[in-house]
């Protein structure tokens, strides 16, 4: 495994969604991670009860903002060597894709998660 460092570019999993950024500090079990793009949407809906609607609190999640920073357990953030993308344009990329992912199935969490993806791009896209 690649050692990372401070200033190296990052691909780093951070709650359900995955961004593209730079390590800022070595926090001990932790990196600061500065947001430049997102690669995967975060997830909507109760991660405690993946699939379930009924009797649960429904998350709305959005991604973290550009230039935004967040503590990355170490385990979580693996180096990056493509060209990072345009925040705003990897944001959209990675909201259409989790549309597409929540349309290949009719079912009552994926409407919701739906629902929820879709007032997040009005915010998003204003």
């Amino acid at each position: 495994m690649d050692e990372v460092k401070i200033d190296d570019t990052v691909k780093a999993f951070y709650k359900t969604g995955t961004y593209i950024g730079k390590v800022k500090e070595d926090r001990g079990s932790k990196f600061l991670v500065e947001v430049l793009a997102v690669h995967t949407h975060p997830a909507q809906g109760d991660l405690h009860n993946p699939g379930q609607t009924e009797d649960v609190f429904f998350h709305q999640r959005k991604a973290l903002a550009h230039h935004e920073k967040a503590n990355v357990d170490k385990q979580a953030v693996h180096p990056y060597d493509d060209e990072i993308p345009d925040y705003m344009k990897s944001l959209e990329d990675s909201v259409q894709k989790y549309k597409k992912k929540l349309e290949r199935r009719d079912t009552e969490f994926n409407q919701k998660a739906l629902t929820r993806l879709q007032d997040l791009e009005k915010q998003y896209f204003k």
